[in-house]
Formats: C-alpha cells, sequence, structure tokens
C-alpha cells in the first residue's frame, strides 16, 4: 500500500485510538456532525448497518417476533415509576421542556430505552393469558447524553434493536431472555466473524431494574473488551410498577413477566477494533456491503476489458454475490486497490489486457493478500470459495487473539501486573461480594465483563478476599 496513500492512517501500535478516528474517517464510514457528540453514517457505513438489520432483522422475526415501534417522547411520569430504572438513566437523559413557544406541563424524556412506555402499553394490551407472551421488536434511535463520545462506540444519539416481550411465568421469561442471547450470539459469530463469550453480568454491572442481565463481550485489538448485546430478564418489576396482569386460566390475576434486549451501531465499531489492521477494514464477506470489488486494468483494448469485467460482474451478481465494478477512469488501478483494500472489500478481481489474452483475471484476498490465478469460465465458482474460505479464516484469526489475549490470575497483585504489561481478557475468581469487585475496579480499572457459562474454575478462592469460591469470572478493561 503506497505511503501516500495511508499517510492519515495511525499506524495501531502506534495509537489504537487514533487508528480507529483515521480508518472510520478515510473509509467514509461517518463523519462528524454539527451536533456534538453525534455523528453522520456514511453511505458506506449505513450499508453494514443495513446488512446487520437485514439479516439479524430475519433472525428475529424467525424466532416468533414481530416488529413495530414506539413513540421517541416519554412522558417524566412513566420514566419516574420505576425508581431503579430512573436512577440508572437519569444522568444520560435528554429532556423536552417546550414545544414552540410554549412550556411544556410536563417533561418529555428523549428515550434512553423504551421499557416504560412500552409497560404503559402492555398494560392496556394485556388482559387475559390468551394475550400472551408477547413478542415485539422495534429497530429506533435513542439518545443518552454521554460524557465522552467515539463514533459508533458511544454517541449521544445511536440506532439500534430493542426487543421487548412479556410471558405468563418465570421460565418462559428466562427462556426468551437466553433464546435471545443465543440469537446473538449466533449473528455475531456467524456473521460478523467475532468470538465472543456468554454469560451473566454481576449485580452491580446488570441493566438498571433487570432481575437478571446477560451479554456477549468481545475482545478488540487493543486488548479491550466490548460488550456486544446484551439481554434482560426484567422478572415482574416494571409489571409490578405498570400493573400489567393477566387473568390465567383458573380466572386468577397475576402479574406478566417480561424481558428487553438490544444491539446497536456499537457492533459496527466492534467490527473495525476486531478485525481491522494498519491497511484499514478488513470485512467478513457475510456482513459485507460489497464482497467483490472488480478493478479493470484499461489499456489500449480497454473495449474488450470494460465488457469482460460488466459480464463478469452480471455473472457473479446473478450467483447472489454482492460484486461492484470499479470503471471509474480518473483514478490509476493501484489507486483504487488501495482503497479498496482501506474500504475492507474481501476480494478483489484484477483483469487487464494480458488478463484477456489467457482467458483468466487474478483474485486478490484481503485477508491475506494472496493473489489467485482463476480461468474466467470457472471465476464465479472459484469466487464463492474464496468467500467461504474468507470468512472461515477472518473468525480463525480473531479467535487465535482471543486464544492468546487471555491470562490468568490467581490474585490482586497478579491481575494487576497482568493488565499492566498485557491486553485481554483475565480469568480470576470472585466471591460474588460486589465489595470485592469495586476493590478491583479501583486498583485495576477492570471490572467484570461477565460470568460465563462454560464455567472453568481457575483457583479455589476469590482473588481479591480470599474466600472459598467456584464462580470463575472474566475481567477486562473495556469500552
Amino acid at each position: 500500500m503506497s505511503k501516500e496513500f495511508v499517510k492519515e492512517i495511525t499506524a495501531q501500535s502506534e495509537d489504537f485510538s487514533q487508528w480507529y478516528l483515521d480508518v472510520i474517517l478515510k473509509a467514509g464510514l461517518v463523519d462528524y456532525s454539527p451536533v456534538k457528540g453525534c455523528m453522520v453514517i456514511k453511505p458506506y457505513g449505513y450499508a453494514i448497518w443495513e446488512q446487520i438489520q437485514n439479516i439479524l432483522g430475519q433472525m428475529i422475526k424467525d424466532t416468533g417476533h414481530d416488529n413495530m415501534y414506539f413513540p421517541l417522547f416519554i412522558p417524566e411520569s412513566l420514566l419516574q415509576k420505576e425508581v431503579e430504572h430512573v436512577e440508572g438513566f437519569a444522568p444520560e437523559v435528554a429532556w423536552v421542556t417546550q414545544g414552540g413557544q410554549n412550556e411544556l406541563g410536563e417533561r418529555l424524556a428523549i428515550r434512553p430505552t423504551s421499557e416504560t412506555i412500552v409497560c404503559a402499553m402492555l398494560a392496556d394490551w394485556i388482559q387475559s393469558h390468551r394475550d400472551l407472551p408477547v413478542l415485539l421488536n422495534q429497530w429506533a434511535n435513542v439518545v443518552r447524553w454521554e460524557k465522552s463520545t467515539r463514533p459508533f462506540l458511544r454517541t449521544t444519539e445511536f440506532l439500534w434493536q430493542e426487543g421487548h416481550t412479556a410471558h405468563a411465568n418465570y421460565r418462559e421469561a428466562e427462556d426468551e431472555a437466553l433464546l435471545m442471547l443465543d440469537t446473538y450470539t449466533d449473528f455475531v459469530q456467524r456473521y460478523l466473524a467475532i468470538p465472543v463469550i456468554k454469560g451473566q453480568k454481576s449485580e452491580k454491572e446488570k441493566f438498571a431494574g433487570a432481575l437478571q442481565t446477560y451479554s456477549i463481550e468481545a475482545l478488540m485489538k487493543d486488548g479491550k473488551a466490548l460488550q456486544a448485546g446484551t439481554s434482560h430478564n426484567l422478572g415482574q418489576h416494571f409489571a409490578k410498577v405498570f400493573n400489567i396482569q393477566y387473568s390465567n386460566a383458573q380466572g386468577v390475576l397475576e402479574y406478566v413477566w417480561q424481558t428487553s434486549w438490544g444491539v446497536s451501531t456499537r457492533l459496527i465499531g466492534g467490527l473495525i477494533m476486531a478485525h481491522g489492521d494498519d491497511r484499514g477494514l478488513k470485512l467478513p464477506p457475510e456482513i459485507a456491503p460489497i464482497q467483490v470489488i472488480i478493478v479493470p486494468i484499461l489499456a489500449n483494448n480497454s473495449k474488450e476489458v470494460l465488457q469482460t469485467a460488466n459480464n463478469l460482474a452480471q455473472q457473479l451478481q446473478q450467483a447472489g454475490i454482492r460484486v461492484q465494478l470499479d470503471d471509474r477512469d480518473q483514478y490509476r488501478p493501484g489507486w483504487k486497490f488501495n482503497e479498496w483494500e482501506m474500504k475492507g472489500v474481501p476480494l478483489r478481481i484484477e483483469i487487464g489486457p494480458k488478463d484477456l489474452e489467457k482467458n483468466q483475471l487474478v483474485l486478490v484476498r484481503r485477508d491475506t493478500g494472496n493473489k489467485t490465478v482463476a480461468q474466467l469460465t470457472t471465476a464465479s465458482s472459484q469466487v464463492q470459495e474464496l468467500l467461504i474460505k474468507i470468512q472461515t479464516n477472518i473468525y480463525r484469526q480473531a479467535q487465535e487473539f482471543v486464544t492468546s489475549h487471555t491470562f490468568i490470575a490467581k490474585n490482586i497483585t497478579e491481575l494487576k501486573q497482568i493488565l499492566d504489561n498485557q491486553t485481554g481478557y483475565v480469568q480470576a475468581m470472585w466471591c460474588e461480594n460486589q465489595e470485592c469487585e469495586l476493590q478491583v475496579k479501583e486498583q485495576t480499572r477492570a471490572t467484570i465483563r461477565n460470568i460465563p457459562f462454560n464455567q472453568q474454575p481457575v483457583s479455589e478462592s476469590c482473588i481479591c478476599c480470599g474466600k472459598p469460591t467456584r464462580t470463575m469470572v472474566y475481567f477486562a478493561r473495556a469500552y
């Protein structure tokens, strides 16, 4: 890659945070907006979000959920009903106090999340056990007044998907919360090629108002963890506050059991930081808006080369491949190669006059840089095979990184040493006491990412107080 093309991109090893900002701007994913803390998602960045919406949206529908939409504004009286919930979000809530020239009689919160307004509606909709379960999802924007922002990872306004359900009993709600966590796990690992750790959040880290919170955690290339998705068993807390009751089969009134769950445009940030390198983005084929870019190398017989490239693009498109032909004549082929590498397109096809003479083309992988010569007659099948290999390899590379950046600490001294000299996850034992959790955070700036379902004890005593325990957790510094 030419130095001229990447001169504005900081190396990951030099400053990972600056590398991230350089790449998202250079690759045309976002731009800064006149509104502090808010980003403009440009077409290429939004195309990735559309891929997430299309794939995950269908997975959510396949689990029996219906899409709908709830208002952006939430009356203060609704938000105030659940004390623990409002306290959890109070510092981040943006308020509307005036409409036109008139002061509002009641402040309106711009939704930081929709539990309260959903509950207000469920109280009207649910009367009988025959009305259950209620399985809803919405794609929306939310606002949280963040002190420190970074595009995709933490912005004042962001896009997300939030599910809300109501059930007849605890078991159904718990099964729902775990089902959606599994759905997120499947999506992130299969399509984004990011390995995750599934588990339960500690009491301190759970969602405000929830009975239990579950999460999937991902590791970025700078060794920091990223919460990639959460699912909450809300129990009956909200139901009792909002009086959401149903008449059971015996005619007795009972409170419903609820869940909520969501992922956001933060996934795009994770996609960038889990796979990107000093050349820019590295997108897995399953999620890439453009899976294949065709770059014709034009010379004397440009007409024939362009015609062949067009025919190939149509052939690949008919095979279900997201392909684009870059026939811009104002840029040299080398510049185009660099640009599409920066944008992370998984596979590049080069075809020029000499290739035409031999009835062949050149395939270049973004994940490895390897070049392969393919015959035009078999190009479509070879491209499909390569895309599968690239997807598998990107996941393998990410998994190897997680494995090599996962450590074990048996006491807080070891934990501090690891975090000061290494980056990544640290497996350690915890007595489930919040005082020990807070002490670790104060001394190391690391938090419990989650209590993994796959428990593999690494010692017999708490990392902090030394009391006997069988609970292993993942500690990490995080976004």
